[in-house]
């Protein structure tokens, strides 16, 4: 579980206490799955979050209309780790991925990756806007994985921040 559950959620989107705006910026960690060639993307992919994994990626809520934030955390999104946001948005990947499939030989593979992204919230709510893609500092590799013989690759520790491993899912 995050720091934010469904209802402080809910309290820190409900309205801005400086300027009683209903409008926010949410940036958050969320899953993204795309399949990548030789090791480079063939495509953008797919978000793979729910409504909950949003919330529990979140680290921080900002009023669109003063600036003003709602909520913000310094501390891993993932594994909570104090002050681990700064690693996890400013390095690379801990996991990268291979050329080939290191059993079948294979070229191409499924990432599962945990994505800095940018929700609006308010009269229209729209869909996440990736602040990192693929290769960029913030873009972070959770798992690798290869249909053809069900190999799979993870990373040591919280894909994030490097930190402890992570009990979460």
């Amino acid at each position: 579980m995050g720091h934010l559950d469904d209802k402080k959620y809910a309290q820190a989107i409900a309205g801005c206490t400086k300027c009683d705006a209903k409008a926010f910026e949410v940036n958050t960690y969320v899953e993204r799955e795309l399949v990548v060639m030789l090791a480079s993307p063939n495509q953008d992919g797919r978000w793979t979050h729910d409504h909950a994994k949003l919330i529990d990626g979140t680290y921080r809520v900002r009023c669109i209309a003063c600036s003003d934030d709602a909520y913000a955390s310094n501390d891993c999104p993932r594994c909570h780790r104090s002050n681990g946001l700064a690693d996890a948005l400013g390095q690379t990947s801990r996991l990268t991925a291979p050329q080939r499939c290191p059993t079948c030989k294979g070229t191409e593979l499924t990432v599962r990756a945990a994505v800095p992204a940018r929700v609006r919230t308010g009269d229209r709510p729209t869909a996440p806007t990736p602040i990192a893609t693929y290769g960029d500092p913030g873009f972070h590799i959770a798992g690798i994985s290869c249909e053809g013989c069900d190999w799979v690759a993870a990373p040591d520790g919280c894909a994030l921040c490097g930190g402890p491993a992570s009990q979460r899912t």
